[in-house]
Formats: structure tokens, sequence, C-alpha cells
């Protein structure tokens, strides 16, 4: 059996990067179109994409996209995660934990969650929670989920967001150090400031105190740190690979195979990666599968070979999850 749990509806800051890739989504279903760069595509391409704005992200039309990409891809349950940073209601908790005033990078920060900050969380529980009947008519399961972001410290006001909705999953992921957004690709620059050896080994306990929080069911990404290239030789990191696999399973937190910074970042690798999967293979840590897509046309995308890779590695079942109770399935 085939699942992705990990999917976002949209995500900024609004480039016309966004419009390529929502009208390449669209096109990859829409097979009446006329050919590219024709006069008569532009026009069709305008108004799918005035279409695209004026539906929006929660809306069945958007949604539809999904569904058909998982009916082609045989991807069995499908749970939508979008990334907490995209509510209104949770601005004070990133506020205080951002760095949004350093003459570095605070300014920076601060336009770009401005950028992102456009939804209502109450929305999107409430949209998602309206499609499952009509996915479970076609024979998928949709799953309602959120991508956390995890600060060490802040694991009262996060409960807090958390636990006022009926989430299937709760992902924790780690996209900040020190309140720096280490995956932006605009403040790359600041790696060259650090030892990557400590940075890695920072980055590392925050991902282990997150597993210890008793606030998710699954950790996203593991060593998503690498996703510029910034890396010290992995020997160096075993140790550090080693005890957040045994934290992981002392504390019954799943994690993913996420192709995300393979098709989508300079570092071109799969989260984790091939000695980090071994070594929490070897600790007994449950896998759960995910495309980190954020377009429809991605959902599922590389599931096959992430099916072989687990398979082959000898794991047997994937961790699914409904109401925060995760149940093991055959692959």
């Amino acid at each position: 059996m085939k699942v992705d749990y990990h999917i976002h509806l949209e995500e900024g800051p609004y480039s016309l990067s966004f419009v390529e890739k929502s009208l390449k989504a669209m096109e990859h279903k829409n097979t009446g179109n006329s050919p590219r760069n024709t006069k008569e595509w532009l026009v069709q391409a305008m108004d799918q994409m005035s279409n695209r704005l004026a539906e929006s992200e929660y809306s069945k039309w958007w949604l539809d996209f999904y569904l058909e990409e998982a009916l082609a891809k045989g991807i069995k349950e499908v749970g939508i995660v979008d990334h907490l940073y995209r509510f209104k209601e949770t601005r004070a908790y990133f506020e205080k934990y951002m760095d949004l005033t350093s003459d570095e990078i605070g300014a920076q920060q601060a336009q770009w969650l401005d950028k992102v900050m456009v939804r209502s969380l109450d929305e999107f529980v409430s949209f998602i929670q309206s499609q499952k009947e009509i996915w479970a008519e076609r024979g998928i399961q949709l799953r309602l989920g959120i991508e956390a972001d995890y600060f060490s410290g802040g694991e009262a006001e996060l409960a807090s967001l958390l636990n006022a909705y009926d989430f299937d999953y709760i992902i924790g992921s780690v996209h900040f150090y020190d309140g720096w957004g280490f995956d932006n690709p605009e403040l790359q620059h600041r790696f060259k400031n650090y030892n990557l050896k400590e940075l890695y080994r920072n980055h590392f306990e925050t991902v282990k105190n997150a597993a210890k929080s008793n606030l998710f069911n699954i950790i996203a990404h593991l060593d998503n740190i690498k996703v510029f290239n910034f890396r010290p030789d992995e020997t160096s990191l075993i140790e550090m690979y080693r005890n957040v696999a045994e934290t992981l399973a002392a504390n019954n937190i799943a994690t993913e195979v996420n192709p995300g910074l393979y098709y989508r970042y300079p570092v071109k690798e799969m989260c984790p990666s091939t000695t980090f999967l071994e070594i929490l293979i070897e600790a007994g840590v449950a896998f759960t599968m995910s495309s980190d897509s954020h377009f429809p046309n991605d959902l599922g995308i590389y599931s096959n070979e992430i099916k072989n890779i687990l398979l082959n590695k000898g794991i047997k079942e994937i961790a699914t999850f409904q109401q925060k109770q995760r149940t093991m399935k055959a692959l």
C-alpha cells in the first residue's frame, strides 16, 4: 500500500514561480489545452490562474486536482498538513521564537512571515474535514494533519494552539536555528557563520527535544539542515544519528522518507540520508511515506521508489494515522 502523509495546499511568498508551478499543476490534468506558447494557450492559462486565485486553495475545485493525482498514482491514504506559519492564529508563537528584530535578518524574516501568514486555521480545518467523505467515496482516506514548527521552550504555547483542533496527526518539524530560518534560500549565506558539526549537533538536539515533547506523531525530514549542501563529513554525524533514532524509538514517534529536498533543493538527497535511514531502521523507528508536495502534480512523487527503498531495507509496514492513533499497515 502507498500513502502520502505530507502534502501542502499552498505556500507563499507569492512570486511568478508560484504562478508557473500552479499552471503546470493545472495543465497536468487538463489535456485539452492549446499548444504551449501560443496566444490561445496564454489566454487559457490566464483564465486558469484567475480561477485558481478566485477559488482559493480551500475549494473542492482545487482539492480535486490532488484527488485525481492520488487516484492516478494508487495512493490509498492522503494527509494534508499545511505549515503552521500559514495561519494568523499562530502569529504570537512565531513572533516570539523567530528572529524578527536583528540587524542582519530580522526585517527580512518579518517581511517573509507577513507574506506567508495569510490564512485562517479554523477555515483550513473545517475545509479538510468537509472533504473526507467525498474522498472516501472515491476509495481514498483523507486525513487532516498539521506541520508545526517546534522551538525548544515553546512547548506550552504550541500545545495550546494544537489542542484546539481535532487533527488526525501532527507533524513536528525544525526549520529554524536560534530564530533563523535555515531553509530560506535568501538566508543560506548564514551557514558560513557556523561550525557545521556544532550546527548539526544543535539541530539534532532540537529534533530530540521535539520527539520528547509529547506533541507530535511524526517528526518530519530529520536531516533537512543539509538543504543547501552545507554539511560536515557524515562519519562525524553517526553518533548524532544514533541518538536521534534512539530518542524517536523510546518515545514511539514515527518519521518519514521525504523526497522534498531531492526534487526541490540543491542537496538533491532525500531525508533521511541512506546512512541515517539504516540507523533509524536498526533502532526500530516506524516510517510513513511522504512527498512534501506543495502542488497537486507532486502528490505521491517518488512513492514507488520510496516503497521499494523501504521494502529492500526489510520494512514491511508503514505508519498511518487517524484521530492521533497510529496503525501499522502492510506496504
